[in-house]
């Protein structure tokens, strides 16, 4: 049997296991009961399996029935600090908490693979190694893995490794999509402190407005992004934290602000620190008044290598057939720790369409709304890629 037909046969079992984690959604780096339906789901496999010390992870090894190098898979595990506005029968039980951005899809595909790859031990030539990862959502829990020994659990550093990530929208069910190079952005973190001096409102003469002074700065930032920085080589500077003040007519000692900045190059990723302290100093220079600024350093770019990036174009057309894997034009400015993984492994990573057909991929809620939905539909054929990307390529 083909992994397509293999996986399909899995279907009733990865729905079940799919919907048991979108119930119980848990965040960060402890994931207990997470690791525990896993753990389960994993059981009776010919599998090394150990569990994280800092964190609720699962690092699985399968042995080949042949020598050879390895192979990483990586599923994330973590939900999202959202609460649910779906009316679902599996819908989350935990009220702030939510598997808003598919990794209970993620999740189960990858156990869907460990259980396809086990049936056909005997012709991998070499190991393969399963990520569960915790703490994707910015808590850099790929870091963590790498740090306890993910990528030398097999005895060696793999020769490859892939991700997926379902998207509730934008791309139709079942087709998978990525690209060469730069695919997801870096993400960083600037943070400001305006510091004033307090007054009356009705008196701003008297005081130094650090409210007025911070929304300057605030258009003065995106001013500067449009006149320094390549349109061919984005910077994207969102501020979506804003807080000053206590009353209407009390001009406050200062107010704050944070913005998430996504770049694509290392260059710009250094230049855009630098420009964002020279523009916040340079306004409240201006009005007389001073800033503290930080520049907190996140994910680093999602680099795909070209040759693994055409291997996983090649792999999912002769699995699946032409048209179901499309090329992105161009990168997206989400941002993805399995970027730490790409550092150290050539590697791809990949989209895959989970919109529910009852859905216009062009308009429905996009992953981190409380209202996206994924369809269970493509778990077989995630399963059955993470599987045949592992066989192939260390046939290859």
């Amino acid at each position: 049997m083909s992994f397509t037909e293999s996986a399909r046969d899995l279907r009733d079992e990865l729905v079940r296991l799919r919907r048991s984690l979108h119930t119980t959604p848990e965040i960060g780096l402890a994931l207990p009961r997470t690791q525990e339906k896993v753990l389960a789901a994993l059981d009776g496999l010919p599998l090394e399996i150990t569990t994280g010390k800092a964190l609720s992870s699962i690092t699985a090894v399968l042995r080949g029935g042949r020598p050879g190098p390895a192979v990483l898979l990586r599923g994330d595990m973590d939900a999202l600090p959202v609460t649910e506005r779906n009316d679902l029968p599996y819908r989350s039980q935990i009220d702030g908490q939510m598997h808003a951005c598919g990794h209970d899809l993620h999740t189960t595909m990858l156990a869907g693979a460990a259980h396809l790859l086990s049936a056909r031990r005997a012709e991998l030539a070499g190991d393969v190694i399963f990520m569960f990862q915790p703490g994707e959502e910015g808590h850099e829990g790929a870091k963590h893995m790498i740090e306890e020994g993910v990528l030398d659990a097999a005895g060696a550093r793999p020769v490859a490794a892939y991700g997926m990530h379902v998207v509730s929208s934008m791309l139709p069910p079942g087709l998978f999509a990525s690209r060469p190079g730069p695919l997801m952005a870096a993400a960083d973190v600037f943070e400001v402190t305006v510091k004033g001096r307090g007054g009356h409102g009705s008196s701003p003469h008297r005081a130094l407005d650090p409210i007025q002074a911070g929304c300057e700065m605030v258009t003065s930032l995106q001013a500067m992004v449009t006149r320094t920085f390549d349109v061919f080589d984005p910077v994207v500077v969102t501020v979506g934290s804003f807080h000053g003040g206590t009353a209407d007519n009390v001009i406050p000692d200062e107010a704050r602000f944070e913005a998430t900045v996504r770049t694509f190059s290392p260059g710009n990723r250094t230049l855009v620190k630098r420009r964002l302290v020279e523009v916040v100093e340079g306004v409240a220079a201006a009005h007389g008044l001073s800033v503290e600024t930080s520049f907190g350093m996140g994910y680093p770019v999602t680099v795909n290598d070209p040759t693994e990036t055409d291997f996983v174009s090649r792999t999912a057309d002769e699995l699946f057939g032409p048209g179901r894997y499309f090329v992105s034009p161009q990168p997206v400015m989400g941002s993805e720790d399995f970027s730490y993984v790409l550092e150290a492994v050539p590697g791809a990573f990949v989209f895959l369409g989970a919109c529910p057909p009852d859905r216009d991929p062009a308009t429905a809620p996009y992953n981190h709304s409380p209202e996206a939905q994924f369809d269970d539909s493509v778990l077989p054929d995630g399963a059955a890629l993470y599987a045949s990307l592992a066989l192939s390529r260390l046939a290859s």
